[in-house]
């Protein structure tokens, strides 16, 4: 008896390590909205003593712990989920272990803004994958903008860096970091009667609870393993990924808002054949967010350039327009982009653009 109630243990813990395994990791890193405060005894005004000052993380360097709203001298920090958020001072690095799947895409999500200085640069690392993103440009007016960053996990234990690589003349001046969280990425899927991968741009990076700022996907320059499966962002701007929960997008959970202009740009690359005609379908729209004016979506298929009009009344409204192309090669690039440059209403000093979603290429009959 004792034999079969072992045998059943055994095999109930590897059932449950399976099933486990099988379960698609996604949320807040280990105390990823720094809400697990340090101890008294490590802190020293704002700055945290020790190694391991910080709950469930590693640190190297001045880290301030943070709480949000106006600061001494007279700043103001933005924390936007949450009350407290941790600030990069010189050369200064936090990191974290988590369990991974080898070969697997991720997507880490995290709140990242310049705190005093116009050349500030947030180096994100996974080893052996880096990238350092710039924060001199703000999307959003208020503050929080919420970044995605790729990598594909080269064991099973990833280990994630976030760093400073900037020395200012005030050692505390750098990077505001809030709420860290990451996703494992299905692979880009097909859908019927599409050569398009995730054409309707569903499958992306984790949406930070409660935040309305939309998700901005840095170009490949700063991250080779983009956290948009299918897709390569190749501009010197982000683009952002937006939720229906929050914006009004044309179809399913999610889309696309080109909010650079000429800098932000969108592409895939598919299987053609060569002098085959092919349909192009898209739609282009407002997300509902105070974004107005004449907009328009350039877009780009072998030889072929089209372009797409689109006066938005800030209202959510869409259309979907159709063209043909003729393949000239067995690899056709799609691109598409924003003619022009947009800010909401009200606050110029927030970046915004034509939505687009539903991507889709089929071959003429």
């Amino acid at each position: 008896m004792k034999t079969f109630t072992s045998t059943l243990f055994f095999y109930f813990i590897l059932f449950t390590a399976s099933a486990l395994a099988a379960v698609p990791l996604e949320g807040l890193l280990a105390n990823g909205n720094f809400e697990e405060s340090p101890k008294p005894s490590d802190l020293k005004k704002t700055v945290i003593k020790g190694k391991y000052g910080l709950p469930k993380w590693e640190i190297n360097g001045l880290v301030e712990y943070i709480s949000g709203g106006p600061q001494p001298g007279g700043m103001y920090f933005p924390v936007a989920h949450g009350v407290h958020a941790i600030r990069l001072g010189n050369e200064a690095s936090v990191s974290q272990k988590i369990p991974v799947k080898k070969g697997s895409l991720y997507a880490l999500t995290f709140g990242a803004s310049r705190t005093c200085a116009q050349n500030e640069v947030l180096r994100v690392s996974v080893p052996p994958q880096t990238g350092d993103l710039p924060l001199q440009t703000l999307y959003d007016s208020m503050g929080g903008d919420i970044y995605a960053w790729g990598f594909v996990a080269t064991s099973n234990v990833a280990k994630v860096i976030l760093h400073n690589p900037g020395v200012q003349e005030d050692p505390t001046c750098g990077p505001l970091l809030d709420a860290i969280a990451i996703k494992e990425l299905f692979p880009a899927q097909y859908t019927k009667g599409n050569l398009v991968k995730n054409s309707g741009f569903e499958e992306g990076p984790h949406l930070l609870h409660n935040s309305s700022h939309g998700v901005l996907l840095p170009p490949r320059v700063e991250d080779p393993s983009s956290p948009l499966p299918g897709w390569i962002i190749e501009s010197l701007k982000a683009v952002k990924f937006i939720d229906a929960k929050h914006f009004k997008v044309p179809s399913g959970r999610a889309a696309i808002e080109l909010v650079a202009g000429r800098e932000s740009a969108i592409a895939q690359i598919i299987r053609t054949v060569p002098k085959k005609v092919y349909s192009l379908t898209f739609t282009v729209g407002d997300a509902e967010n105070n974004c107005h004016g004449s907009m328009m979506i350039e877009a780009f298929a072998a030889k072929e350039m089209f372009k797409v009009p689109f006066t938005s009344q800030g209202k959510g409204l869409s259309k979907t327009e159709t063209f043909k192309f003729t393949a000239v090669s067995d690899r056709t690039r799609l691109t598409f982009f924003s003619s022009f440059y947009h800010t909401k209403a009200g606050d110029i000093g927030s970046l915004c653009g034509p939505v687009l979603d539903e991507v889709k290429v089929a071959p003429v009959a």
